[in-house]
């Protein structure tokens, strides 16, 4: 009984390590968007020939960080509304359907991206069933 109970806290411990490597992880990611969102912001203002305060570049930051992890969040959801478990770039421009101008932005980078992509690595459109069904049909040619 003692040796079940030495092996159910372990798989507890090792899940708490794992939950703490991950929040580890979240923290540095975080750490490094807000970092380089603050210097996208200073560079801006300097470019401009602006000035800009710590407290607004704080708050640029954390608006950004807030706003990636809601896309992040959206577009998974788009994805698995659509049965997939890839996010594809239809999931980015549908997720700028409230903002006209960035959707045309990406539309259009879509289709840029499209037009470089060689025409080898292009997946071929599968045709319907039917047609296979059609094509691929067995003909079974008796014995004599």
């Amino acid at each position: 009984m003692e040796k079940a109970m030495d092996v159910e806290m372990e798989r507890e411990g090792g899940g708490e390590e794992e939950e703490e490597e991950t929040e580890s992880v979240s923290d540095v990611l975080r750490d490094r968007f807000r970092l380089s969102t603050i210097s996208i912001a200073e560079a801006e203002a300097k470019r401009n020939g602006m000035e800009i305060s710590e407290p607004i570049v704080a708050c640029i930051s954390d608006l950004a960080f807030k706003y990636a992890e809601q896309l992040a969040k959206d577009l998974e959801l788009f994805a698995q509304h659509a049965s997939r478990k890839i996010v594809k770039m239809e999931d980015v421009v549908l997720s700028a359907h409230r903002n006209e101008h960035l959707a045309a932005s990406l539309r259009s980078l879509c289709d840029d991206l499209k037009a470089k992509e060689p025409q080898s690595e292009r997946k071929r459109k599968k045709t319907p069933r039917k047609e296979n069904k059609a094509t691929t049909s067995v003909v079974h040619i008796p014995d004599n």
